[in-house]
């Protein structure tokens, strides 16, 4: 039998001073069984971090690491273009050309213990795709983050200067944002 996802629900109340968005986001995110606490987080962080105001797109999770012909994240036309490719972890050089010939865009949130390791081994051949814009999360800071995680989150995630400011309760961890290329 098929372990079946985990479901969180999330409140999240966004104040993004550097792109002037602040909203009440109500999502639910699923953590497929293989994905890790830390992973499920910097997917959360990607969608805050790419949220806007648009009647004429939608930001949404897709199915992820359940199929390989989906990035992590999208924001989607209303015809159903993709307008924005978004890529969590370390995806290798030939994802990102698939993703920078389906969308406009393309957005990789890298995050791990080998992530700078990844970086070294893939960087130039990244760089030199067009619309690829990479941006790294410190291992550290994410294991601080998935202290926070509950199955019901409220949330007040403040964006600014390439930084985040997580709060739940009376915890916040702070979250730098480092851009590798684009």
């Amino acid at each position: 039998m098929a372990l079946k996802p985990t479901i969180y629900k999330v409140t999240v109340n966004l104040s993004n001073i550097d792109r002037h968005y602040y909203d009440e986001l109500q999502l639910t995110i699923a953590q497929h069984p293989s994905e890790t606490v830390e992973r499920m987080m910097v997917r959360l962080l990607a969608y805050c971090l790419q949220a806007e105001a648009s009647v004429e797109a939608e930001l949404s999770f897709t199915k992820g690491l359940s199929t390989s012909e989906e990035p992590d994240l999208w924001l989607r036309s209303l015809d159903n273009q993709i307008l924005h490719w978004i890529e969590v972890g370390q995806p290798e050089p030939d994802r990102l050309k698939k993703g920078a010939n389906q969308a406009q865009q393309v957005s990789v949130y890298a995050f791990g213990k080998a992530a700078d390791t990844w970086w070294q081994l893939n960087g130039d051949v990244i760089s030199a795709l067009p619309k690829v814009t990479v941006y790294q999360f410190d291992w550290a800071d994410i294991q601080a983050l998935s202290q926070l995680v509950a199955r019901t989150m409220e949330l007040a995630v403040s964006i600014t200067e390439n930084t985040l400011y997580i709060t739940a309760g009376e915890q916040t961890v702070e979250v730098p944002l480092a851009c590798l290329s684009g």
